[in-house]
């Protein structure tokens, strides 16, 4: 038997009064309405309201979205807290993405005639419930006036899909499956792990349904014939009205690459990048900070922990919308990009990303173990995936990567991972931008996984990863040479330290490991070790090329 924990709604806030928000497909869904003022004596006239809409309880303690409401009120706002359909205390089917565009705007729409709103209303959220405010901005409702989506993405949870005639794709990740079997399964959450030795996760996921006797609808739409899901209805999630965004991202979220694709996306829409402003912190998924003390990273924050957080949480989003909402201010007052350069404090402040005065240096792995200002003579290296034996990861949970803020060095010296070193630096350098990696590679196996992680070495040795990527290879028999994108870096390198590269085929159980077969990894089944090849030197070798604003690489 499998060990689940139901996790039902927690009693909702006595700072709020609860309401039930009718669709246009009749479905009710469970909202927390919370006034300025105490509970007795509120203030019900008319003012903007902040709707967050998510679905991991409007009153639990995970997100703690009663306290983030009281901070809101505080400052005059009123909130609104809505459990998304099918979860919780919200009616309807437990489908991921595809509602929330139509529920976002009716959802504002009965806002709007409340008689304590002013008919303008804002987004905030995390995660999903950034993925929310994209959702409800996609549906063009005229009330909708800012959005402040942090760690988050239009494609945040998407599974990869092999599409084209391209050998190149993304590698999935291990809790890919699972999110519709934990917290998109019914009403409540349902916390359980897999056996990840056993690693024949698509029968475990059947027993799980057998277990608590009924099948889940996100997860049969993914597993084993997958349909892509109509999050937007054209398709496009910038392709309609526009409306500011503060946009936050962390340098150590794990879904940082979905927010840079939006990035991407919106610099293509000229409407949308007129008020695009970036931020970016050094944070994680679940918000732990590079810098965090002692005391505060802990896996129970207790209250007054959130409540200390709260400032630098919510403050800037409350500046944000203090222009874009109440009109106090202007645009032009606000920086287009403000960021930390990671190992330092403090935000800066830029009018793009990357910063003005970058330049992009490339170096180059040797048969040494060393990287170079230029390529050497041509070698090839080797190493062998072993199914049985998996580089692991290094966190046990990648959403909290800054909470155990782990060191890496000791997975550099398994004989299945490649380390290239750079000598020690002569002066403290900043990196500002992107990077990426070119790699010739190849495999005995069909399929070939490639990870590739850029660290920070201390002169004690011990190392913390400041970029990664990873890419698979399909045909992997024949050699081929490939992009990698290790996403944007911000961070300084301080003097007497060093730059280290680890090249592996396995990061597990983060991401579904490779059989060596070309079996399915989620169902696994026969598996075989292979024999995997990189290039370094010559004019394919691997060449690592970072973004520096200051400072000199060795």
């Amino acid at each position: 038997m499998l060990d689940i924990l139901r996790i039902s709604p927690a009693p909702e806030s006595l700072l709020s009064f609860p309401v039930r928000i009718r669709l246009r497909d009749g479905v009710s869904l469970a909202g927390d309405v919370y006034l300025p003022g105490a509970p007795d004596s509120a203030d019900a006239t008319p003012g903007d309201t902040i709707l967050i809409r998510l679905p991991y309880d409007k009153s639990g303690v995970y997100c703690f979205i009663p306290l983030i409401a009281e901070y809101f009120t505080r400052h005059g706002y009123r909130v609104v807290a809505q459990d998304v359909r099918g979860k919780f205390r919200s009616e309807g089917d437990a489908l991921l993405f595809v509602n929330e565009v139509n529920d976002g705007y009716d959802t504002i729409e009965w806002i709007t005639r409340q008689n304590w709103s002013n008919g303008r209303v804002a987004m905030w959220g995390d995660s999903y419930y950034g993925y929310t405010q994209w959702a409800a901005a996609a549906s063009g409702h005229e009330a909708l006036k800012a959005i402040s989506p942090r760690v988050t993405g239009t494609e945040l949870g998407e599974p990869v899909r092999r599409n084209g005639t391209g050998r190149s794709h993304a590698v999935e990740w291990g809790v890919t499956y699972m999110y519709p079997l934990t917290q998109f399964f019914d009403n409540d959450a349902l916390h359980w792990e897999p056996d990840w030795s056993r690693r024949d996760f698509a029968a475990q996921a059947e027993e799980f349904m057998s277990q608590v006797g009924r099948r889940g609808l996100s997860y049969d739409q993914w597993y084993p014939n997958p349909v892509r899901l109509q999050r937007f209805p054209n398709g496009d999630p910038f392709g309609g009205r526009s409306v500011p965004v503060l946009h936050t991202i962390g340098w150590w979220d794990n879904c940082a690459p979905l927010s840079w694709a939006d990035v991407d996306q919106i610099k293509r829409h000229p409407n949308w990048d007129a008020h695009h402003y970036l931020r970016i912190e050094s944070i994680d998924h679940e918000g732990y900070q590079l810098l965090e003390v002692d005391e505060d990273r802990v896996s129970e924050r207790s209250e007054q922990q959130v409540r200390d957080l709260l400032p630098r949480t919510l403050d800037p989003t409350i500046e944000f919308f203090d222009v874009f909402v109440r009109g106090n201010g202007s645009a032009p007052d606000l920086s287009r990009v403000t960021w930390n350069l990671a190992g330092t404090e403090g935000m800066r402040e830029a009018r793009a990303w990357p910063p003005t005065g970058v330049r992009t240096v490339t170096r180059y792995a040797t048969a040494q173990s060393g990287l170079a200002d230029r390529p050497q003579t041509e070698t090839t290296l080797r190493w062998t995936h072993d199914p049985a034996d998996l580089v692991p990861s290094s966190v046990p949970d990648a959403f909290s990567f800054l909470l155990y803020r782990p060191d890496e060095a000791p997975i550099g010296d398994r004989d299945d991972v490649l380390r290239f070193d750079s000598a020690p630096l002569v002066n403290d350098v900043d990196l500002a931008g992107p990077a990426s990696a070119r790699l010739r590679i190849s495999s005995t196996g069909p399929v070939m996984d490639c990870f590739v992680r850029v660290l920070d070495v201390a002169p004690d040795g011990t190392a913390l990863r400041v970029a990664r990527g990873q890419q698979q290879l399909l045909d992997a028999t024949d050699p081929a040479t490939i992009e990698i994108d290790l996403g944007q870096i911000g961070y300084r390198l301080r003097a007497g330290h060093r730059l280290r590269v680890h090249v592996s085929s396995s990061d597990y159980p983060e991401f579904l490991p490779q059989t060596g077969t070309g079996a399915d990894p989620w169902a696994w089944g026969e598996t075989c070790a292979n024999a995997q090849s990189l290039v370094v030197g010559g004019t394919d070798g691997f060449a690592l090329t970072l973004t520096v604003l200051e400072g000199e690489l060795p």
